[in-house]
């Protein structure tokens, strides 16, 4: 069904409209950053250090400054005190913020920190240039290890702070001890949740470009998931009034966390044009994408679940290290919290004792990734209750039965202080098991281990729920968090009978013009395409909390919804009005304005805008023009579920892992595009599994960064990977008024653990219990023959 097609009889919610932003998307009739082309643009490179820590004695930019084309050079002499980036999460009252400079002056602390700048006439000739400048560097020696950070004599990336651990945070919920001391059996296990490289279809681009004219305002076109908080960001790092900041996110081709950044580059790009006068643009390579974006993930998780003999889970301990990478980012040391409350995930507990430490190593900034230490909780809470089965012999399905909150226990506040307000566990589960065939499955498994067969058959499950929703205000401010999570809506019907929704949410891929504008058709009774949705521009749309976190649709709905039904009642006075009788007689349906009891007598919203513009017979005390606005602070976040399972085989000979079905039931509440929805669960999927089998960042020992190309670092294709087959129960959400959840992170975050748990069920009668991620041959190879007591 198109847009075009979709009309407001039967309503638009919930159906599977196309999405209308994809015919200028797929056929190239977009605004990328990188296609801005403005006279005049100098072009920047950047010259990057090669090394991962050392100090800087010479730079000789001599060459460069002759260089065909080149218009200026500069280095962190020319910027001392500039920063490059923020932390708005300081987690810990004594945190140790190391802060990234726009340009390195003294020392570099990763292998990919910038050290000079060179601005140009042509993209290429600055890069030349860049490759002129000369910088000796005194090596210092390097720490990537997070364990080794912390030991005594280490290495320090940050000399003044006197050790490399950022912050130590602590959580404890219940007492743990008292229940570890009457349970049974506690069953220990350190999991790795390797670092990652996020890998957007557009790599990172910005272009600032001051006003023409006697306006001081700069207008910075940039890829970024934030243009809202982008904007305040790099008015107090720059000292730039952010009144002269007008920040547009135009069409953004992927984002995954790796945009939710404040980055030097866009910092170097605003004061280089306020300097300048001129427009500044960069862009970067993927050589440079995969040192200089923040990595993701990179933990290490010692966890204990405390049980009974009976199966029952009685408290859980986990505790983190966490690898901060060289700098404290946007967002650096809050990501590994943002899963503190989701350890438990749905099941029940007496005690939850949390305690994690950010370290510093001389690798480059990790920050948030899709699902954003949610995945990291799912992944050691559903990893543990796999292995706490094994230990007690029990059928890994029951043993979470068991454990989990039923149905009619809702709304169920859990043992971190949430409140779950709906789910439904026992329906997901059961319509996952119904589509996957778990029964035969077993029996075919079971099958292949009597007769010895080479290629084994495993079955992983991952029954999850995360927290989407991004967050009240109260609650992140109670957590330190500098900004809010409300969301803003503006809808205004114009005097033609079209809607503009401007809406505080930015998408990068996630269908927002679409689905807001079926939300907005259901509210005012107009077609989904006399709808348009105005996003990503700070000019425009001026106030907004932007997109991450799956909070676009259960923050940015609620405020879509609210602006709606404000505009329907400033409409329903004036068509009274209009229809002479009391606003208590209009009654409105489907975009009409009819009169109870005399349906014949009425009139259209488009009718009614187009008499609040001409404003020539409006009640008393009524303004002229018709929109709705409103600000939606939430309730409480919101808590989407469902099953995954996954049908793994592997070549007990060789290592090699094969997908051999994936099954996934969600549960998001109710949902506005379910086609939009599907497509957010496949992608997801994809790279929740790339982690379980494909991704992986490594270093040497030295900081240097060994997989720093697309040959190096393995992303998976649509040929790695199997059909899925989805389906979706509805529990609606109590707590937000549309009912929706979130589902943009879901697949990320419930499939790595359901392959793992896979995997390592096919070969845990050999004596494995874990398997390094990627699940690699190699990898799953040295788990069977350490089983053994092999060399491997």
């Amino acid at each position: 069904m198109t847009a075009t097609e979709e009309r407001v009889e039967g309503g638009a919610i919930g159906r599977p409209v196309r999405r209308k932003e994809d015919a200028r998307l797929l056929t190239g009739k977009t605004n990328w950053t990188d296609n801005i082309q403005l006279p005049g643009t100098l072009h920047m490179a950047t010259v990057r250090s090669p090394v991962a820590h050392a100090r800087i004695t010479s730079i000789d930019t001599s060459a460069a400054r002759a260089a065909e084309g080149v218009v200026h050079v500069y280095t962190g002499a020319d910027f001392p005190d500039l920063p490059g980036s923020t932390c708005v999460w300081p987690v810990t009252d004594d945190i140790k913020t190391a802060t990234m400079p726009a340009i390195c002056k003294d020392k570099v602390n990763f292998a990919g920190d910038v050290v000079a700048i060179v601005l140009a006439t042509d993209r290429y000739l600055a890069y030349d240039a860049a490759s002129m400048v000369d910088v000796d560097y005194e090596p210092l020696p390097a720490v990537v290890d997070m364990e080794v950070a912390l030991k005594d004599g280490s290495p320090l990336v940050h000399e003044d702070f006197g050790t490399n651990a950022s912050y130590t945070a602590k959580m404890p919920c219940g007492d743990y001890a008292a229940v570890a001391a009457k349970a049974d059996r506690i069953v220990k296990r350190r999991f790795i949740n390797q670092r990652l490289i996020p890998n957007t279809m557009e790599p990172r681009s910005v272009v600032a470009a001051p006003a023409v004219g006697m306006s001081d305002e700069i207008t910075i076109w940039s890829a970024t998931q934030i243009p809202h908080v982008l904007r305040v960001l790099l008015a107090l790092l720059t000292g730039i009034p952010e009144n002269n900041i007008r920040v547009v996110a135009p069409d953004v081709g992927g984002g995954f966390g790796a945009k939710l950044q404040i980055n030097r580059e866009e910092v170097l790009a605003l004061v280089l044009a306020k300097q300048t006068g001129r427009p500044i643009k960069w862009t970067e390579s993927r050589s440079e994408h995969f040192v200089s974006t923040h990595h993701g993930r990179d933990q290490i998780q010692d966890i204990e679940l405390a049980v009974t003999d009976d199966g029952t889970i009685l408290g859980m301990k986990v505790d983190l290290l966490a690898d901060m990478g060289a700098y404290l980012q946007i967002i650096t040391p809050g990501t590994p919290l943002l899963g503190m409350f989701m350890y438990s995930g749905i099941y029940k507990m007496e005690a939850l004792d949390f305690t994690c430490t950010g370290v510093y190593t001389n690798k480059t900034p990790t920050d948030a990734y899709r699902g954003a230490g949610r995945p990291e909780a799912t992944y050691a809470i559903e990893r543990i209750v796999d292995e706490a089965a094994a230990e007690l012999g029990m059928e890994p399905l029951e043993f979470r039965k068991k454990n989990w909150i039923k149905h009619e226990e809702f709304p169920y506040t859990q043992i971190a202080g949430l409140t779950y307000d709906t789910g439904n566990y026992e329906a997901a589960t059961a319509r996952a098991l119904e589509l996957f065939g778990y029964d035969e499955l077993r029996a075919e498994q079971k099958a292949r281990r009597e007769s010895g067969d080479p290629v084994q058959l495993g079955l992983g499950i991952s029954t999850f729920t995360e927290m989407c929703g991004l967050a009240p205000s109260r609650t992140l401010g109670a957590l330190k968090y500098v900004a809010g999570g409300w969301e803003h809506c503006t809808i205004r019907a114009l005097p033609t009978g079209k809607i503009e929704l401007i809406t505080g949410t930015s998408p990068h891929g996630q269908g927002h013009e679409t689905a807001w504008s079926q939300i907005a058709s259901d509210i005012i009774g107009v077609p989904v395409d006399d709808i348009e949705v105005v996003h990503g521009d700070t000019g425009r749309a001026p106030y907004g909390m932007d997109t991450y976190g799956s909070r676009s649709l259960a923050v940015g709905g609620q405020a879509i919804k609210v602006a709606g039904e404000r505009l329907v009642e400033k409409a329903r006075i004036i068509a009274a009005h209009q229809l002479e009788v009391s606003v208590d007689d209009v009654e409105f349906n489907a975009g009409t304005y009819s009169v109870k009891g005399d349906p014949e007598k009425s009139t259209t919203i488009q009718a009614v805008a187009f008499e609040a513009f001409t404003a020539h017979n409006l009640p008393e005390g009524v303004e002229p023009t018709l929109s709705g606005e409103s600000t939606v602070d939430p309730m409480d976040f919101s808590y989407p579920h469902g099953t995954h399972l996954a049908a793994i085989e592997v070549d007990t000979e060789t290592g090699q892992v094969t997908l051999r079905k994936y099954v996934c039931v969600d549960d998001c509440g109710v949902q506005i595009n379910p086609m939009i929805v599907e497509g957010q669960v496949h992608g997801g999927l994809a790279q929740g599994i790339a982690q379980a089998l494909f991704e992986g960042a490594l270093y040497d020992a030295d900081g240097n960064l060994l997989t720093g190309s697309m040959g190096d670092y393995l992303l998976p294709s649509a040929a790695d990977l199997p059909s899925f087959i989805t389906d979706q129960t509805v529990t609606p959400s109590t707590t937000h008024p549309l009912g929706t959840k979130g589902i943009g992170e879901a697949g990320a975050i419930a499939s790595t653990p359901a392959i793992i748990n896979g995997v390592v069920d096919a070969i845990r009668h050999l004596g494995v219990n874990d398997v390094f991620m990627p699940a690699s041959p190699q990898n799953v190879w040295r788990a069977i023959q350490n089983a053994k007591g092999g060399q491997a």
